[in-house]
């Protein structure tokens, strides 16, 4: 696989090299989530794109065997440096909280309730704290949260200004 030489423009952290593993040159990675960096075939690592040839868990860490790695005084170079890889898209109706920020929320009859400062989640369900000439607390469900439209920068929500 062919090595890019830009890296795309949301790049996530996802880990980080703890140190080598093995007399092959395989790194050891800390992730939360290593399904997802194992099925990435490149990782960024110092701004570099690395091709992933082989990853597997290990003892809660994920074992990773890059192109061109072949001991581990070369895979030890990569201790402590981050692992990030593309932003994968967050799937239809679903959104990262991170976009929903700085969103304008209006209602339906077009009066506009302010901007989304934060968000958090109940437990039960997902909350933006809306910031206008009140702080309101909108639940973040279907009921209530009408159309999202990130291109246009607002949420259109069903809910009363006197709510």
């Amino acid at each position: 696989m062919a090595r890019p030489r830009k890296p795309p423009e949301s790049l996530i952290e996802y880990g980080r090299v703890a140190g080598s593993y093995g007399v092959r040159g395989w790194l050891r990675v800390v992730v939360d989530e290593p399904e997802l960096l194992a099925a990435a075939p490149i990782w960024w690592i110092g701004g570099v794109a690395q091709v992933v040839q082989e990853s597997k868990p290990h003892s809660g860490t994920l074992l990773a065997k890059l192109e061109g790695i072949e001991n581990p005084q070369a895979a030890q170079k990569f201790r402590g440096k981050a692992v990030k890889i593309p932003r994968p898209a967050p799937g239809e109706g679903r959104y990262y909280w991170s976009d929903l920020i700085g969103l304008k929320v209006v209602n339906e009859q077009g009066t506009i309730l302010g901007l989304v400062r934060q968000m958090s989640s109940n437990g039960a369900h997902d909350v933006m704290e809306v910031a206008g000439e009140r702080t309101r607390l909108l639940p973040f469900v279907p009921l209530y949260v009408k159309r999202v439209d990130l291109k246009g920068r607002r949420i259109e929500v069903e809910w009363g200004v006197d709510w």
